[in-house]
């Protein structure tokens, strides 16, 4: 029987019993799904089912609760990140640890759907928020035009894609899903870094249109070339 640690590395004996359940329910649900039973999280955090009932009474509040814990491990996650970008990069690759329970929990969060889904995803709008102006205080990340926009996009895209390949993945389990990941590395790491570092389009001419359009001051691409409005927003497809 495995049973919780914290995710700041404390014994079991350190945390209280609610911490215990609360962690060892973020284990179980990132690797069974949120229909794991009460005594399978009981048996992980070496406590009684009716204890976790006294503590939570529902699976629905302890979820929450384990969400709340995972997107404040995510936020930390992320703050060492814009600290040490290539040194966390590199960690998640080789070492994932927590990193790989707090993604596979976020994916399973997102694919559960529903208002449980929704709610998830509008907290984790409100952490990217704030790593986003870290990350741009920080001189990491660009500044944006439209900051609400971006982080939207870049929450939804970057969550999207994980969450086509974890329904596609062999094993859904933490370890063995960021294993895959590595396996894929090229496959992902090095485009999606290509991506947000060196961009795709080579020429800012779609960008400036666009920009003219949203400020009224056109009604079309600057070369009258191609359709009018939002249309030339949209990249090209291969």
């Amino acid at each position: 029987m495995r049973t919780a640690e914290a995710s700041d590395g404390r014994p079991p004996s350190d945390l209280t019993a609610r911490a215990r359940i609360r962690d060892a329910a973020v284990e179980c649900f990132a690797e069974q799904g949120f229909d794991t039973p009460f005594r399978t999280i009981a048996l992980r955090a070496d406590v009684s089912p009716g204890l976790i009932t006294h503590h939570f009474g529902s699976k629905a509040v302890l979820r929450t609760a384990c969400d709340a814990e995972v997107l404040q491990r995510y936020h930390r996650l992320k703050t060492e990140a814009i600290a040490d970008p290539s040194g966390s990069l590199t960690a998640w690759l080789t070492a994932p640890g927590d990193a790989a329970v707090v993604t596979v929990y976020m994916l399973r969060a997102i694919q559960s759907g529903g208002q449980p889904a929704r709610d998830f995803l509008a907290s984790l709008a409100e952490h990217v928020r704030g790593l986003m102006a870290d990350g741009v205080a920080a001189g990491l990340i660009r500044p944006s035009r439209d900051e609400e926009a971006r982080l939207r996009q870049l929450t939804l895209q970057s969550m999207g894609a994980m969450l086509v390949q974890f329904l596609t993945a062999p094993d859904t389990t933490p370890d063995a899903f960021v294993a895959s990941l590595r396996a894929r590395e090229q496959d992902s790491v090095l485009p999606m870094l290509e991506l947000y570092t060196e961009g795709l389009l080579t020429s800012s001419a779609m960008l400036d249109d666009y920009v003219r359009l949203l400020d009224g001051t056109t009604d079309g691409p600057a070369d009258g070339n191609g359709p009018p409005g939002p249309v030339v927003a949209a990249p090209p497809t291969a």
